[in-house]
């Protein structure tokens, strides 16, 4: 797969539009990288849609995804 180095800037202005409508969706992330997010972490998504209706899915972190969690933690801190 090819870099693509508009998608970037796709993806940075996204990132900032969503902390603009969730600010306190990057000060959660600021929270827990602060505690330690490690190997054999569980990250748990719920989503409730309007009607009351949830799915809910975990994944136990592995070695090769806390480049992604780096990732993230250096969006969050640039981002806000």
């Amino acid at each position: 797969m090819a870099f693509n180095p508009g998608m970037m800037f796709k993806i940075k202005g996204a990132w900032e539009r969503f902390v603009q409508n969730h600010p306190k969706f990057p000060m959660f992330l600021r929270a827990a990288a602060a505690a330690g997010i490690k190997e054999g972490y569980i990250i748990e998504v719920k989503i409730t849609d309007t009607e009351g209706k949830t799915i809910c899915t975990n994944v136990k972190l592995t070695d090769s995804d806390m480049d992604l969690i780096d990732v993230i933690k250096d969006m969050s801190t640039n981002g806000r």
